[in-house]
């Protein structure tokens, strides 16, 4: 009987560092990267226990099409806080793709947002307009 509860034991710390391990893991890895550009349309802090910052950003290709939701995750505060500056604003987010995560205490998403840029909407190029006939008489 001794055996066994210690058997048993041997077998729940294992487990719990092989799940914490995994966790560790799909935390750390970043299974892509890139960049996503459109509109900040959301960004709450969310959770009953463990409280992340969820957020919506409208990808627009062109002008009257309708636009596809990228949802997000944010676990730094100062991003939050610059997101929450810029929404509404045309900005590019930075992100971390982890998959497998085994508790949506991380984030409801698997896109975690780590760096956040306004977009400088590139001015018209400058065209000399022509030069306007003379009469002469």
């Amino acid at each position: 009987m001794k055996n066994l509860l210690r058997n048993f034991a041997i077998a729940l710390a294992v487990l719990a560092l092989l799940i914490a391990g995994w966790t560790w893991l799909t935390l750390h890895w970043a299974y892509s990267e890139g960049e996503r550009a459109g509109y900040v349309q959301k960004l709450s802090k969310k959770g009953w226990l463990c409280k992340t910052w969820e957020g919506e950003l409208a990808l627009v290709t062109m002008p009257g099409a309708i636009p596809e939701k990228f949802t997000f995750t944010v676990h730094d505060n100062a991003v939050a806080g610059r997101i929450n500056a810029l929404v509404g604003e045309r900005v590019v987010l930075n992100y971390q793709q982890h998959k497998f995560i085994p508790s949506s205490c991380f984030g409801d998403t698997e896109y975690f947002v780590v760096d956040v840029a306004k977009v400088r909407e590139a001015s018209p190029p400058s065209v000399p307009l022509p030069n306007s006939p003379q009469l002469t008489r």
